[in-house]
């Protein structure tokens, strides 16, 4: 608090221009979404592939690619993995990779394209924490997404439309 009993306005750091690399072993992918005809909750994760984060100044500038193996897409259900992985639905025989690669950069958004099951759509994720050390920084953000906009339409009703996804990216410089 300041010396008027409100808060302080704080300022929010960036990490240190420079190439960043997305650390795989320390980061995350997860979603949530519903199945059942919205009934019963489900969630999961995919693994980041890796990826880049060129950080510049003024932020604006900088530009991040991401990429993520579909084929990785885990609920802890096997059937229904296998059952997501197929060409039924995710296809992850002809699209093994789910990429990002960003348009805009700012203090509390990304927007971007991001490609799976080979169609390419806009998205803009919300960065909701973003802890910056000398050499490294993580970055928490969020985003809606309707897998039909992406082409996989199999089982309305049955398995959730829209997934909520949360990233967890270590970033490191190097």
């Amino acid at each position: 608090m300041d010396a008027t009993g409100g808060t302080t306005p704080t300022t929010l750091q960036t990490p240190h221009p420079g190439r960043y690399t997305i650390d795989p072993d320390g980061s995350t992918l997860s979603f949530r979404t519903t199945h059942v005809f919205g009934l019963l909750p489900v969630r999961g994760t995919f693994a980041l592939r890796g990826g880049t984060v060129d950080v510049a100044d003024p932020l604006s500038g900088s530009r991040i690619r991401a990429e993520a193996d579909a084929a990785s897409f885990r609920t802890g259900n096997a059937q229904r993995d296998t059952a997501v992985r197929s060409a039924r639905f995710l296809d992850t025989g002809t699209y093994p990779l789910i990429t990002f690669v960003s348009e805009e950069v700012a203090a509390d958004s990304v927007s971007g394209t991001l490609t799976a099951h080979g169609v390419s759509r806009p998205v803009r994720l919300s960065v909701v924490r973003l802890d910056v050390l000398a050499d490294a920084f993580t970055v928490r953000a969020t985003l809606q997404v309707d897998r039909t906009e992406f082409g996989v339409t199999a089982s309305p009703g049955m398995a959730g439309r829209r997934l909520g996804l949360t990233l967890e990216v270590r970033c490191v410089r190097g």
